[in-house]
């Protein structure tokens, strides 16, 4: 049936009138409407662009260069974010009704959807995701059990590739959901995206073809920009349009906005695309040593190895222990000086640690000292 952004999106948010900001109207000549320190900003280094003025509200050149990398047809298709947990807190704000809606998530998966539906009072439908095997891919019969239980379900959020999980969900499965008679946003969290390296990678390109799909992605992983906090969301512009009403008037800060054209520039997409090789093939590195470790210890390695980490088991007996892994973990952190995660809480992640993809070197260290810890801690 036709997507009907009416019944999905609040009623006031569809009545708001966004705050109209001075850089909305005029951007060139004396600039004395925004109540802005004339003689500069006050600090002793030297800063690129003009600190004293507040920054572009949607940031064009930004999005311009999101545009041309990922093949989009329109500006009008990209939305900003204070990284993509803005791009989430917004999402269920301007879809859910607190108390009264809900958004599904497919566990184990990323912490955020469910600490942003607690802060908005929105409640959490879980469809666990198939876990056999380490496949970590969707359970589309029990989603649409659900999603028929749950008419109150506004947003489905599905991680691809997975976090935890590293494992990028069937394009197939996505689309019977794009396709099937939900009313909903289906949000697909492509964080790790330029990781795949296989056909199951964006589908960031399909919002022309399904109104209701809101692809989100950032530049805190490939492009090593963490520290800046961009998030991207791209969607139908009516979608879009109600976002940029509903955000901070002028949520991305001028020293961001200068690093992420930098990063998506020729010379940075170079770069980006240079790390992302050598991520991969340390990746690689890491599975094969891993897979033939010099002490028993370390079972298998889960998932579809999408991302730039890998989930193992730890094993105690031979089975996946997730005591041994949690004090693995705690001593590499306090005494060995290496700091990875411990996943072993997470449903069909038993006995598993996530280590993220580092240099060579830090690879080396990481091993090394993985195997001084499993010597440590029977």
């Amino acid at each position: 049936m036709p997507f009907d952004l009416t019944k999905v999106i609040r009623p006031n948010i569809l009545a708001l009138k966004p705050y109209r900001c001075a850089r909305d109207d005029y951007s060139s000549g004396v600039l004395l409407d925004a109540n802005e320190n004339a003689y500069g900003p006050a600090i002793t280094i030297e800063q690129e662009g003009d600190l004293n003025r507040y920054p572009d509200p949607y940031q064009l050149q930004v999005k311009e260069r999101i545009l041309k990398l990922r093949g989009l047809s329109s500006v009008k298709n990209l939305f900003l974010g204070v990284g993509s947990d803005e791009v989430i807190d917004l999402l269920i704000r301007i879809a859910c009704v607190p108390s009264k809606d809900k958004i599904l998530i497919t566990p184990p998966t990323y912490g955020m959807y469910s600490v942003c539906a607690q802060i908005n009072d929105v409640a959490v439908v879980k469809s666990m995701l198939n876990v056999e095997n380490g496949a970590f891919q969707l359970c589309l019969d029990d989603i649409f059990t659900q999603l028929k239980a749950n008419p109150e379900i506004k947003l489905i959020f599905l991680c691809s590739p997975g976090n935890p999980t590293g494992t990028a969900l069937k394009h197939a499965d996505i689309k019977a959901i794009l396709e099937s008679d939900y009313e909903g946003l289906v949000v697909v969290d492509e964080a790790y995206v330029d990781f795949v390296d296989k056909e199951e990678g964006s589908v960031a390109t399909w919002v022309d073809r399904y109104p209701n799909l809101v692809v989100m992605q950032t530049l805190s992983k490939s492009f090593g920009l963490a520290g800046i906090r961009i998030g991207i969301a791209v969607g139908h512009q009516d979608v879009i349009q109600i976002l940029n009403n509903t955000k901070a008037p002028y949520n991305i800060g001028t020293p961001s906005a200068l690093v992420a054209a930098d990063a998506l520039s020729e010379g940075g997409l170079d770069k980006m695309y240079s790390y992302r090789k050598r991520l991969i093939g340390q990746r690689q590195v890491l599975i094969e040593k891993l897979s033939s470790f010099p002490v028993p210890g370390i079972g298998n390695i889960l998932g579809g190895n999408d991302s730039n980490f890998i989930l193992v088991q730890i094993l105690r007996e031979g089975k996946p222990c997730s005591e041994r892994a949690e004090k693995v973990y705690t001593l590499m952190a306090e005494s060995l000086g290496v700091v990875i995660r411990y996943r072993g809480n997470e449903y069909g992640c038993q006995g598993c640690l996530r280590m993220t993809v580092g240099t060579e070197e830090e690879n080396e260290k990481l091993l090394g000292q993985l195997e001084e810890a499993l010597k440590t801690i029977a």
